[in-house]
């Protein structure tokens, strides 16, 4: 089955951005994060975003950003997107991703993750006392949703190269055509 987009999903800090750049790259596609679409159309940071509006706000624009990055725009070659942490939680944005394409899900371990992200500011979830319980807590309450994905890489010991890789191996096996 041929493939216009291929949707990297996962727990923050397991790669999507840097495994999603570097595979777009590597198969002539354009790469969209859509935290950025969700801070370009709100015209403020996600943490602002949070903190002005709620979690809802962020969830229903996140919404948006993901059914218009997995569409693309007619006519081209297709896409490689990275969507937030909790997307897999919705439905209607799961459904979305699977009408693009084939979901990947990046997992690491939750030392690796706190490693990862324990200098971004811009992680409102983990802003409080115990970011590694938080972590834990959040990959579990997720576990069932990123279960749902068609291909899971873990990314803990991999470079971004390396990840990449690992997913066009995986989609490959899975009898994904790019």
């Amino acid at each position: 089955m041929g493939v216009r987009t291929i949707v990297l999903a996962g727990f923050m800090g397991t790669g999507k951005s840097a495994v999603g750049r570097r595979l777009a790259a590597r198969i002539g596609r354009e790469f969209v994060d859509t935290d950025a679409l969700v801070e370009r159309d709100a015209g403020k940071s996600i943490v602002r975003i949070f903190a002005d509006h709620g979690e809802a706000e962020f969830r229903a624009r996140e919404r948006r950003a993901v059914r218009c990055a997995v569409e693309g725009r007619d006519g081209e070659a297709g896409r490689v997107v990275a969507v937030g942490g909790g997307a897999m939680l919705d439905e209607e944005n799961l459904e979305a991703m699977r009408a693009g394409g084939p979901v990947v899900c990046l997992t690491a371990r939750p030392e690796v993750v706190l490693a990862r992200v324990a200098d971004d500011t811009s992680r409102p979830l983990l802003q409080g006392p115990r970011p590694l319980e938080t972590i834990r807590a959040l990959m579990a309450e997720r576990a069932d949703a990123y279960a749902r994905a068609d291909v899971t890489i873990e990314t803990s010991d991999l470079t971004p190269d390396e990840g990449a890789e690992h997913v066009l191996n995986a989609l490959a096996d899975k009898g994904f055509r790019l």
